[in-house]
């Protein structure tokens, strides 16, 4: 892969063609990518497989792809979509942290592109028995890989009301995160997602928000149950060492938090210097290691989000391995 794709090294987002079947920015992660035959690729979040499917494509005839994701039952339709490039993909049940130690043992030193598609799928969303969704009645479960972890019914019926509080405001940006955590310690045992919901609605005193009142709890509580940011902040620096120079690694995220995150970390990854600014001599002896190519996040375009709503409030950030003396 080379730099020059982009003409000048930034990435824009263009209308091109949809369908609600494809996954979220899907033109815009495969001319950020910019397969190519013959280069390794990492999808760390793989789920129905939407984004391999356009990079095996893409990289024809000879391109590879490494998938990884939590969820067993993604992957079983992952296997599935993607029969026709067996042969050319490598599909595991793990989480994107262990990539470095799982291309280790497939013998891939490194990969000239990574994708992650954070958060929760449309798929998972849809299923009442995986708990992600308070529109249906379902077990208040919310584990991308319900096998292992704690659930949030765990977190929900055993952590202190300060603890939740906690969780609510630093992973909700719930204003009202106190009042629905002291709803729900009084309230417990609480095991449905529809019995939860209906206590945050009769916590919270008023809204005149379109958004259901219990959407910040459910976000926090999921990201809390699958330790989703945590996995983030310390995944990004071991996935950035596993690029190839002028290998590029995308990251779409939906909310704040997590593009606050790949957004800090690229930022200090572009620059030779992050020492304070106030400082008149550099002693930190960084150097940088990305080139960013996304001065501003890539949105969908309005075709997209009309297409699939959830898509509206998508971001995708963009960085290129810089190739070292």
């Amino acid at each position: 892969m080379n730099g020059s794709d982009t003409g000048g090294g930034t990435i824009t987002g263009g209308p091109g063609d949809r369908s609600p079947h494809q996954p979220v920015l899907y033109h815009e992660v495969l001319d950020a990518l910019a397969p190519v035959s013959g280069r390794n690729y990492l999808d760390g979040t793989l789920g129905a497989g939407g984004h391999a499917e356009g990079i095996l494509l893409a990289s024809a005839p000879q391109g590879r792809l490494l998938g990884l994701d939590l969820d067993p039952e993604a992957l079983a339709i992952a296997r599935q979509r993607l029969l026709d490039y067996q042969a050319r993909v490598v599909i595991i049940q793990s989480s994107y942290l262990l990539a470095p130690d799982i291309l280790q043992n497939i013998g891939w030193p490194n990969v000239d592109g990574i994708l992650l598609d954070l958060g929760v799928s449309s798929m998972q969303i849809d299923r009442p028995g995986r708990g992600f969704s308070f529109k249906e009645e379902g077990p208040l479960d919310m584990r991308f890989d319900q096998n292992s972890g704690t659930s949030a019914a765990d977190l929900v019926n055993t952590l202190s009301e300060e603890a939740l509080a906690q969780i609510l405001r630093e992973y909700g940006e719930e204003r009202f995160a106190r009042r629905i955590a002291g709803a729900i310690v009084a309230a417990r045992p609480i095991y449905t997602t529809q019995a939860l919901a209906a206590l945050i609605q009769k916590a919270v005193p008023f809204y005149s928000s379109p958004i259901h009142p219990a959407t910040r709890t459910f976000q926090a509580l999921r990201i809390a149950a699958n330790q989703e940011l945590e996995a983030l902040a310390s995944a990004l620096p071991e996935l950035a060492k596993c690029l190839a120079p002028h290998g590029r690694i995308a990251v779409i995220s939906f909310h704040s938090l997590e593009d606050r995150i790949v957004k800090s970390f690229f930022k200090t990854e572009s620059k030779d210097c992050i020492c304070p600014p106030e400082q008149p001599i550099c002693t930190c002896g960084h150097s940088a290691s990305l080139k960013l190519l996304t001065k501003k996040p890539i949105r969908p375009g309005q075709e997209e989000i009309q297409a699939n709503p959830r898509a509206r409030s998508a971001r995708l950030r963009v960085a290129e391995k810089i190739e070292k003396a």
